[in-house]
């Protein structure tokens, strides 16, 4: 059985009970956007996550390593309409071409969004096209290497006046870190249940 098989098998599993939940310490109140995102994991013998860097200049998370995503809008059918648009609107991915697996745990996160993840797969090296407005960047990283705990850094910052723990992935000098980081945290945790 291949790691993407697994990861589809997983995601019909219980969810295990050491989960991050979110961004939020215990008494902190979210707004609770709801928001989608598509783990797009691409079809050959060792696949890969498909991943955005977000712009400098947009308003939250600028900069950032990001799984192609946004908030629910209300003409989307549903949270897997709404990560499928995202990542139309941001890397030009047909929703055609995405054959979605199922939906991971939800995330929340400080900005104030529950973030749920849309996990599917995609041919391997479909010509992409990163939004000129709201993607710097766009590449694929290795799904072992993302989902290996070996490569998954607890680390700590202060953040709104409080001592914050969050994940980090170093890969290829690309920092994927935060909630990208935590949702994968979440898939390989869903892995080993």
């Amino acid at each position: 059985m291949t790691l993407a098989d697994r990861l589809r098998a997983a995601l019909e599993a219980p969810a295990p009970g050491d989960l991050l939940p979110g961004d939020l310490l215990d008494g902190e109140e979210g707004d609770d956007v709801a928001a989608a995102v598509l783990v797009a994991i691409t079809r050959r013998p060792e696949p890969g996550v498909l991943l955005t860097v977000r712009r400098e200049h947009l308003r939250t998370h600028a900069g950032q390593v990001a799984f192609p995503g946004g908030r629910v809008d209300p003409e989307d059918a549903d949270i897997a309409a709404a990560a499928l648009r995202e990542a139309e609107e941001e890397i030009g991915l047909p929703r055609s071409a995405v054959t979605v697996w199922g939906m991971a745990d939800p995330y929340r996160t400080v900005t104030g969004y529950r973030v749920i993840p849309v996990v599917g797969e995609v041919d391997a090296d479909l010509p992409l096209l990163a939004h000129e407005q709201e993607v710097a960047d766009l590449f694929e990283a290795p799904l072992a290497f993302l989902l290996d705990p070996a490569n998954q850094r607890r680390m700590s910052a202060d953040f709104r006046g409080a001592r914050r723990h969050y994940y980090e992935i170093a890969w290829e000098g690309r920092r994927i870190w935060g909630a990208t980081a935590a949702m994968l945290v979440n898939l390989t945790r869903r892995l080993g249940a």
